[in-house]
């Protein structure tokens, strides 16, 4: 890069002068945050991960510390995980990170003399709150600490770091510092903390002295599109007007997401590097598939809380389109929220469609893996899909399988819903595009497929648009069939699509597999829809 010009940021802490990056005291309310540290509260900030906690954290560090009134330290604790529930290990641990980093941004050599000299004196139950109260003692100023990674420790560790915070609390500003942030992905409430090989819920209780808990969110709409336009004052590199209308709901302002498909079209897109040349949609669309097949570390993470019971039931729930996550624990649907899975406002939803998008691809990529489908079966001399042959031979495979793959699956529930995306990503893969609505309160999930017919020209030439409605049945399959086929066209007139089909799964273990495979066409309102049983 010619004149060492700003980027996007997707990795650790936000430089100002080597990234594009909103003011991160924006982010949140900096003058109730200033009013709950004059007013000696501790609290909790928490936000999902990647969304700029720590760049939050440091910015109020360096605010703090420059109105004079502070001595504040901010101190990333993560290390300490590795001694898990060994207090012993633990908070040593976590001392050692809080020591070096108060040093690190304030100089304090008397405490480093202090701390090397008395660490092996003391017990782990005391050593964190003996550090505090020194420190505090030390400063000529009240001391204000940011503890970042506060959840990534467990049992014993965790519980005891709690405990020695409430312990020095009542000291507080002489003796102990004037506030603590504790900062992590969950609200303390939260925290899973193990004992003896039970789990105790007791987050809340072992740190009963926070006085608030803030959230930070995501972006704003016009906050995502400020933090891009920086990119063209910067370079003169412009955006088509029209990517800001898919930016928006791809990413519903998510800032890792918002960054990295920032990076993606502007750097990794190598032609976009010449900065006179415009980035278009296509460009976009480009950089937002790669990024989906990428399974870059965020998603890799977004993916691995999918295991967790408490996850598991909220997304499933989504995934089936059932209303039964209204009668989910609201600490779950909070969970999930806290975790950025899911947003409840206006309704209970996956958080953005990339999200949206990668969930059901990886929750079936092992079977996509091993399946054996080829694109080239199922293809026509015209080049268009043969979508009667595919949709048979998925029923053939799915009265052959799914009772095995079903068991594979953690969300059994909606395994018929995972195994038709599947069966389609495996074949559509490298050559369309599969788009997907699924959510609370529907009861059904809409597949569209877009498949270019002409291979010269991709995405961007003639198109096939296929509709395909799964719907599950469970009651009258006449009722099913009425209801289906009505969402069905619905669908398919919103999205223009020339083909439509819908599959209704049959749950009943007491329903033959010869009266659960069918296929016939219907006419709805003129439309023509294939029908099929499975």
């Amino acid at each position: 890069m010619a004149n060492m010009e700003r980027f996007f940021n997707t990795a650790g802490p936000t430089i100002p002068a080597d990234h594009y990056h909103l003011d991160p005291l924006q982010r949140l309310d900096w003058d109730e945050v200033r009013h709950l540290i004059d007013t000696k509260r501790y609290f909790v900030l928490h936000a999902p991960r990647q969304t700029g906690k720590t760049t939050t954290l440091l910015a109020m560090m360096k605010a703090l510390n420059a109105g004079g009134r502070y001595a504040c330290a901010y101190a990333n604790i993560e290390g300490a995980q590795a001694a898990r529930g060994d207090e012993t290990q633990g908070i040593p641990a976590a001392c050692d990170a809080l020591v070096n980093a108060i040093d690190l941004y304030l100089g304090t050599p008397a405490l480093l003399q202090w701390y090397a000299a008395t660490k092996t004196t003391l017990a782990p139950q005391h050593l964190l709150t003996q550090v505090l109260q020194q420190w505090a003692k030390l400063s000529d100023k009240p001391t204000v600490l940011l503890l970042d990674e506060v959840d990534a420790l467990v049992g014993d560790t965790l519980i005891s770091l709690l405990r020695q915070i409430r312990a020095g609390y009542a000291q507080r500003p002489e003796f102990f510092p004037q506030s603590i942030v504790l900062c992590g992905v969950r609200d303390v409430r939260d925290y899973r903390l193990y004992q003896d090989g039970a789990e105790v819920i007791t987050g809340g209780s072992a740190f009963n002295i926070k006085a608030e808990s803030l959230r930070m969110g995501n972006f704003t709409q016009a906050e995502t599109q400020a933090l891009w336009l920086q990119h063209t004052e910067a370079t003169g590199q412009v955006f088509a007007p029209e990517i800001f209308d898919q930016l928006w709901p791809d990413t519903e302002g998510q800032p890792w997401l918002v960054n990295a498909l920032g990076h993606e079209v502007t750097w990794k897109n190598k032609p976009a590097r010449d900065r006179s040349r415009p980035i278009s949609l296509i460009d976009y669309r480009q950089a937002r598939e790669r990024l989906i097949y990428a399974r870059a570390t965020h998603l890799d993470q977004l993916i691995d809380k999918l295991r967790e019971p408490r996850v598991n039931r909220v997304v499933q729930a989504l995934l089936l389109g059932e209303e039964v996550a209204l009668q989910l624990p609201d600490d779950d649907l909070q969970y999930v929220t806290d975790l950025g899975l899911i947003g409840r406002k206006p309704h209970i939803h996956i958080s953005n469609r990339i999200y949206q998008e990668v969930l059901p691809r990886e929750l079936t990529a092992t079977t996509q893996d091993t399946l054996v489908q080829q694109q080239s079966w199922y293809l026509l001399p015209n080049r268009r899909l043969n979508m009667p042959k595919l949709l048979a031979a998925f029923q053939q495979f799915f009265r052959e399988h799914s009772d095995i793959w079903s068991e594979g699956f953690s969300y059994k529930e909606a395994a018929p819903q995972l195994l038709m995306q599947a069966f389609l990503q495996r074949i559509i893969n490298g050559g369309g595009r599969i788009s997907r609505e699924y959510g609370l309160g529907r009861k059904r999930t809409d597949l569209f497929i877009e498949w270019p017919t002409d291979p010269q020209q991709g995405m961007y030439g003639p198109l096939q648009r296929i509709v395909i409605e799964l719907k599950i049945q469970r009651g009258a399959l006449d009722a099913v069939l009425a209801v289906g086929l009505e969402q069905t066209a619905d669908y398919t007139r919103q999205v223009g699509a020339d083909e439509a089909h819908l599959i209704i799964f049959n749950r009943n273990p007491g329903t033959a597999w010869d009266e659960k495979i069918w296929q016939r066409q219907e006419q709805f309102a003129g439309l023509p829809i294939g029908v099929w049983g499975a």
